[in-house]
């Protein structure tokens, strides 16, 4: 009987292939990635946000402008 994988992402998982590691082994690079993701937002965070800001006010109805109402809400 084929073993069923326990992965949420299927074709994630097949694309890299993966080593059986030990419980505490998955503890560790997990609390490593997330300590490297930290460091990266401390460093990179004010870009991080100012991208995600303009992307967001480019969509953004500018509040002093006025409205058309011919224009349709969505």
């Amino acid at each position: 009987m084929k073993r069923r994988s326990k992965c949420s992402a299927p074709m994630a998982c097949a694309a890299i292939p993966s080593p059986k590691l030990s419980d505490e082994a998955v503890i560790q690079i997990h609390d490593v990635m997330h300590h490297a993701l930290d460091l990266f937002e401390a460093r990179y965070g004010a870009q991080i946000h100012r991208f995600y800001t303009d992307l967001c006010s480019d969509s953004r109805i500018d509040p002093h402008r006025p409205l058309n109402p011919d224009d349709p809400p969505f």
